[in-house]
């Protein structure tokens, strides 16, 4: 029988598929809420666990402010949801690895998998890098850099803004690993390649960080060296995940090379 694409039954798999996508999307939306609920009574706790890095290197007597008239009450409650989405990626990544995993093949199921619990795990060792590492270390040289007579009291959503900016911007460029590996094992890319561009790798990050971060040079340095070394750690995991195909070819090469130099030695 003849496949007909306008007979409604043909639309079937796209439809089934629509609708596996949006169950995947509200289970995503549920969870966020939830944890949101479950998270939102201790927004003031979070804020306060969140202004440390802050509040440790504020000159003595001087405390955040808060500009808008709202802004003591809904900061708190956005910093809040925002951990629900921190906290949720796992679940976010779990609903995008099962719409995704009926279409795979076997080798690539068992590849796909490993590689969403890595960038899970770099992804939450990045914002705890910035967390930890990078803001006691900004506020430390912007806190000391303000000039005399200026006393430093800064807007609650301000630094609510200025902190979640980093903490995506690390979070998210901590997955270079991930992405270096991705690009080998697809056959985008190999590691020679990858060895090859450095300079213009080196170079990028500093731009990226340029974009990321906020406008000092500090922050800038500490994203951009940090994307350096996961760069290094990428391509040196990625030799391990070059296609087999890639190989193959390189056998066949060096194989035809075999041949035309032996005829040139007859010769």
């Amino acid at each position: 029988m003849k496949h007909d694409p306008f007979h409604p039954d043909s639309n079937q798999p796209f439809l089934a598929h629509i609708m596996e996508l949006r169950d995947c999307l509200l289970r995503i939306v549920l969870a966020v809420l939830l944890i949101f609920l479950c998270l939102a009574p201790f927004a003031n706790e979070i804020y306060s666990y969140l202004s440390v890095p802050l509040l440790k290197h504020l000159p003595e007597n001087s405390t955040m402010i808060a500009i808008d008239v709202a802004s003591p009450f809904f900061t708190p409650f956005k910093l809040s949801l925002v951990c629900a989405g921190f906290i949720a990626v796992p679940i976010i990544l779990y609903q995008f690895w099962s719409f995704v995993a009926p279409g795979l093949y076997a080798h690539e199921k068992k590849m796909v998998l490993p590689l969403l619990i890595a960038s899970t795990a770099l992804f939450y060792i990045g914002v705890s890098f910035a967390y930890f590492v990078v803001l006691p270390l900004v506020f430390a040289f912007l806190t000391t850099a303000a000039p005399a007579g200026v006393t430093v009291m800064t807007d609650i959503a301000k630094y609510l803004d200025f902190t979640l900016t980093l903490f995506f911007a690390f979070g998210i460029t901590f997955e270079v690993p991930i992405v270096t590996i991705v690009l080998v094992w697809t056959g985008v890319t190999s590691p020679t390649q990858l060895s090859e561009a450095r300079p213009y790798v080196i170079v990028g990050a500093f731009v990226i960080a340029m974009f990321l971060t906020p406008p000092d040079a500090l922050s800038q340095t500490l994203l951009a060296i940090p994307i350096c070394l996961l760069f290094e750690a990428g391509l040196l995991f990625a030799r391990f995940f070059i296609p087999k195909s890639h190989y193959q070819a390189s056998d066949e090469l060096e194989g035809q090379f075999d041949v035309i130099e032996k005829e040139e030695n007859k010769n």
